[in-house]
């Protein structure tokens, strides 16, 4: 599915975390860097030491248009520091329950009753589990009834690529082929 092009400028809302080099210099050189290349629609919080999230609201005409501009922004301007996360992507139950405007205890109770049609999880944990937020979004708006801003749609679906991309550099390439055949 190719990126969605809402046709007019929206503000797209994401967040890029980073893990900081010693060659991108200290605190206060680093952020002067980033608002000098373009991130100046972000707030920086550098917590913890090594770490950087960025939360923009970037006016674009697409979601990939927006997140792909805030990463050449900063690469330009910490060719070092690698990327940790882009979101929205990694959800759970309540972060959705949020989004959509329902309880938790809502979505929990949608999940449990369509369990044959409700997207895996990610991760699958004793306490919680974590979603891709596009593939619940996804699977709510082909039930209907819900209201789903199409930036966020937008956004979680153009995340979700930046993270897979990512971790597919971590793929080792040998066993790519038989892997991909039992996973499905």
């Amino acid at each position: 599915m190719g990126p969605l092009n809402l046709g007019a400028d929206v503000e797209f809302a994401f967040t890029l975390k980073y893990q900081l080099s010693k060659e991108d210099g200290h605190q206060r050189e680093v952020v002067e860097r980033l608002m000098d290349r373009g991130c100046g629609d972000a707030l920086i919080r550098s917590s913890p030491p090594g770490r950087l999230s960025l939360a923009f609201n970037r006016p674009a005409l697409s979601a990939d248009e927006a997140l792909m501009g805030a990463l050449k922004d900063i690469k330009q301007s910490l060719p070092a520091a690698r990327l940790i996360e882009a979101g929205p992507d990694l959800v759970g139950l309540t972060d959705v329950a949020e989004l959509v405007g329902v309880s938790r205890q809502n979505m929990r109770k949608l999940m449990l009753t369509h369990m044959a049609s409700f997207p895996a999880p990610v991760h699958e944990g004793n306490a919680s589990s974590v979603w891709h937020l596009s593939h619940v979004l996804a699977w709510l708006s082909s039930r209907g009834g819900y209201v789903l801003d199409p930036a966020v749609v937008g956004m979680s679906r153009t995340a979700m690529q930046v993270n897979l991309v990512k971790e597919n550099r971590h793929l080792d390439r040998e066993r790519e082929a038989t892997l991909k055949m039992l996973v499905g």
